[in-house]
């Protein structure tokens, strides 16, 4: 099992938007390392750690589960849909994505800040001035530590 960490923008998309809907595709995604992590890397079962970003205090505010293989993103075919890609069509797509299922809501979630101080979360890739990738991994001893801190 592996650990990713999946960011949203709790106007966009938030973990109260995920609880009502139970599973989602993590669809949108026009970066090439996320796409490669979701299309290459994640497997049926591996945790994510929902984090909210773009407000006023970001962090990460609950947990849920990979609960499909990678296929392509429609959103890339439909020329109305913001996430339209011109290049990439259904015979070569160029976008993938994975289905998201809820599991938790933290009651307290974990904050950048807090993420930034805690000697054993520091170096996590969210921490880095910089970091803007939406799909990075976390590190099996980063979620014992996410677990445990919110908890």
């Amino acid at each position: 099992m592996q650990y990713w960490l999946l960011k949203s923008e709790p106007a966009a998309y938030s973990i109260d938007d995920l609880a009502r809907d139970g599973r989602t595709p993590w669809d949108g995604v026009r970066n090439y390392q996320a796409r490669n992590f979701m299309r290459d890397e994640m497997k049926v079962g591996d945790v994510i750690f929902f984090y909210h970003s773009n407000i006023k205090e970001p962090g990460i505010v609950g947990e849920g589960a990979v609960c499909s293989t990678p296929y392509p993103d429609e959103t890339a075919f439909d020329a109305q849909d913001p996430h339209y890609d011109p290049k990439s069509s259904r015979e070569s797509p160029r976008w993938y994505l994975v289905d998201i299922c809820f599991k938790k809501k933290y009651a307290c979630g974990l904050s950048l800040a807090q993420i930034r101080s805690v000697n054993n979360l520091c170096d996590m890739r969210v921490a880095q001035k910089g970091s803007r990738l939406s799909v990075t991994p976390v590190s099996k001893e980063h979620a014992l530590v996410i677990r445990a801190t919110v908890t």
